[in-house]
């Protein structure tokens, strides 16, 4: 009988569960958008419950496809889980329910905890970064987890009395998927456990520096586990038809999309296009601190093989600026539509719009920023602003890749994409264009899911990733999976001119007081 593996994908607007045939083949899938919490500017909150039940309706729903296409279940041999990174969620041990909404990895409330952690009489903001590769900033975990500590006397009294238990989203997943307070297993993979601050990227271990300086106890951590192995097996009530199913991958979002566009050399890279915007560099098995405003971050982590590094650049607002356009402002009905409407003008018209919804992440790392739209004029029409929203992200996507080809000393000359807004034709020639190398897209664009379901599958040997992690990157080397490339076609000096317009709409968003 034909062997399957699934791949639970939570984002951080929705989740989806897909499932993978033997040779990499997308099956079926189901999808559920799930409630977003906007309590106050700058806040942005979910209920731990609705991501939980947003996945198992969604194993549902794909398991309901799955077997109307005469399948069997049973064949469901392994599940890899991927996940949005550094949102952090807290819950009690001995009743298994949470302690507080999920604070988001885009959420801003730790400004006052960042500007006093990060003050010069703790050493800066790069206090901590010869250990976890990070900035002291509110894009990550430990802050938020102050945070709780700080605000929340239900959190803090859990922390003293010993019941707090800590995790990025995977881990609350996977505690939940294989028992709960029954016997569920609390455990992460190396690459979100990389974007806590919490741990020693190069021992692969949690830091008893890091741990001292946010003032966090080392019990409430989960286990540390490579993205490749047993995490445990399913055990939830409400999925009996695979129980026992073993969990065998876990990977952060974007370290999943390395893995799924087999960017296993390294000086490969790929850009993922989502709710945020993540170029990923694989510098190999040693890591490389960044001068020019990157993170150092563990790609991925295969059983019985050294952890492989990378460089990131994270942009905080990408495909959620459609979203605005669309929810917001109603300027499109669907995401879709934004690429007829940037399509019927010929060029921005002039109007910069710099995205800073929660601040500007690399190589900026401004939280306190806000976003502004400039060079508008009585002939600005909605096209030139569908337009200028999707140059935001290719724009910052520019400045990202000159902090790593200055980083790296080796110019990237090709881009791997993938991710929602990669399926605009526009969005990527305005790339190329911007850039001045190819974007190169594949046909299978579910790298995200495609990398925790080969996570998986190399731990489980199930079809094309049978013999190992080694044999499957050699492979994937020779690959002749089907490719589009966008190529530039813009003169230098229209891209440097292009460029230089940004960089003076960023000095402006930066000299704004709020």
């Amino acid at each position: 009988m034909p062997s399957f593996v699934g791949a639970i994908d939570n984002g951080t607007t929705s989740s989806r569960f897909l499932i993978f045939d033997e040779n990499g083949n997308l099956v079926i899938g189901h999808q559920l958008e799930y409630r977003q919490i906007f309590s106050q500017s700058g806040w942005v909150e979910q209920d731990p419950m609705d991501i939980l039940g947003s996945v198992i309706s969604c194993i549902e729903g794909a398991l309901r496809k799955f077997k109307l296409q005469g399948n069997d279940a049973r064949n469901l041999k392994g599940i890899g889980i991927t996940n949005q990174r550094e949102t952090t969620v807290v819950w009690d041990r001995n009743t298994g329910k949470p302690l507080h909404n999920a604070i988001v990895w885009s959420d801003t409330r730790t400004q006052d905890i960042v500007k006093k952690l990060a003050g010069p009489d703790e050493g800066g903001a790069d206090a901590l970064r010869d250990i976890c590769g990070l900035p002291i900033t509110t894009y990550f975990s430990a802050v938020k987890l102050r945070w709780l500590l700080e605000n929340s006397t239900e959190v803090k009294e859990a922390h003293d009395n010993g019941s707090l238990m800590f995790g990025t989203v995977d881990s609350w997943l996977i505690y939940n998927l294989t028992g709960g307070k029954e016997g569920g297993v609390h455990v992460t993979d190396v690459t979100n456990a990389s974007r806590t601050m919490l741990m020693d990227i190069k021992t692969l271990q949690w830091s008893d520096r890091c741990l001292d300086f946010f003032g966090i106890k080392a019990e409430i951590l989960p286990e540390i586990k490579p993205s490749s192995t047993l995490f445990g097996k399913m055990n939830h009530v409400e999925l009996n038809e695979i129980k026992d199913v073993p969990i065998a991958g876990c990977l952060g979002d974007q370290h999943a999309a390395l893995v799924g566009q087999h960017c296993f050399q390294a000086g490969e890279a790929k850009n993922t296009y989502g709710t945020g915007c993540f170029m990923v560099f694989n510098t190999g098995t040693e890591p490389i601190p960044s001068k020019n405003g990157l993170l150092t971050t563990v790609g991925y982590q295969f059983e019985g093989e050294p952890a492989v590094y990378a460089l990131e650049g994270s942009i905080a607002v990408a495909g959620s600026a459609v979203k605005w356009l669309r929810d917001s402002m109603g300027v499109i009905k669907s995401a879709e539509d934004i690429n007829g409407l940037a399509e019927s003008v010929k060029d921005n018209g002039g109007v910069v719009f710099v995205t800073a919804f929660s601040g500007l992440f690399a190589p900026y790392w401004r939280p306190d920023v806000r976003g502004c739209i400039l060079g508008i004029s009585q002939h600005t029409t909605k096209g030139h602003l569908a337009r200028a929203t999707l140059e935001a992200t290719c724009f910052q996507t520019r400045a990202i890749l000159d902090a790593m080809n200055a980083d790296s000393g080796k110019p990237l000359k090709l881009l791997r994409v993938d991710g929602g807004l990669s399926n605009s034709d526009i969005c990527m020639q305005m790339q190329a264009d911007i850039l001045g190398i190819d974007v190169v897209r594949p046909q299978m664009r579910e790298s995200t899911a495609l990398g925790a379901a080969t996570a998986a599958a190399i731990y489980l040997g199930i079809g094309i990733w049978e013999g190992g992690f080694k044999a499957f990157a050699e492979r994937s080397r020779n690959s002749t999976e089907s490719l589009q490339t966008f190529a530039p076609e813009v003169s230098e000096k229209a891209r440097d001119d292009q460029y230089s317009l940004w960089q003076r709409a960023i000095e402006k968003c930066l000299s704004w007081d709020v």
